[in-house]
């Protein structure tokens, strides 16, 4: 039996964003980017440290999997748990996986003292999440409804009311449609197909896997 944690939904970057604040003349750079692997985040820090070669400090975190199953964090010269620490919980309290982001930092002249400089750099990660395109990753299941045509007008009334989306259809002496069903809803949607169709419809499941929610 599959384990209830596996589909909880998580959030990743549609699009990486760019955002900047100013606290006591030092400027705070957070630039984020979708990354798959460790190999891909580490590459980020360090095209950000040769864009930003100039600046004081390139702090930076990244989330990777689902669940969050690895997590990294660099303060890259901050006092320890200033920078890179609270940039990683700003992360995982948004939900969000499978991003890189790094904190740029060029120092303008006053020390902030360390939670001054914890909050700066929560701000700018804010700043940068704002300016990112976020969306929604649900687990679901594709499904393949096989029909005839008296059957297809209740199906389709059926999905519309759920919004659920047909992502490709067949008509031929039968009519065969491939949707995808949000997890949770699977056997309630099964259901009403069932009924509404007289059992005139066949259900065959062909995959579970995560899908763009909204």
């Amino acid at each position: 039996m599959e384990k209830e944690q596996l589909f909880l939904p998580y959030k990743v970057l549609k699009e990486g964003g760019r955002g900047e604040i100013v606290e006591k003349k030092s400027r705070f750079i957070a630039t984020l980017t979708p990354v798959e692997s460790e190999e891909e985040a580490a590459a980020f820090v360090e095209e950000m440290k040769k864009k930003y070669w100039d600046a004081r400090h390139n702090c930076s975190a990244f989330v990777l999997g689902e669940r969050a199953q690895i997590t990294r964090c660099s303060d890259d010269g901050e006092p320890g748990g200033t920078a890179g620490k609270p940039m990683l919980e700003v992360l995982l309290s948004s939900e969000i996986r499978n991003v890189a982001a790094v904190v740029t930092r060029y120092f303008g002249g006053t020390l902030l003292g360390t939670g001054g400089l914890v909050r700066a750099y929560t701000q700018a990660l804010q700043a940068g999440l704002a300016a990112s395109r976020i969306v929604t990753m649900r687990y679901g299941v594709r499904l393949m409804l096989v029909t005839d045509y008296n059957g297809i007008g209740k199906i389709q009334y059926l999905l519309s009311q759920r919004n659920l989306a047909i992502d490709s259809s067949e008509y031929t002496d039968i009519v065969r449609l491939i949707l995808t069903v949000p997890y949770e809803e699977k056997e309630e949607v099964c259901k009403e197909l069932i009924e509404s169709t007289s059992g005139k419809v066949k259900i065959e499941e062909l995959e579970k896997f995560y899908f763009v929610s909204g």
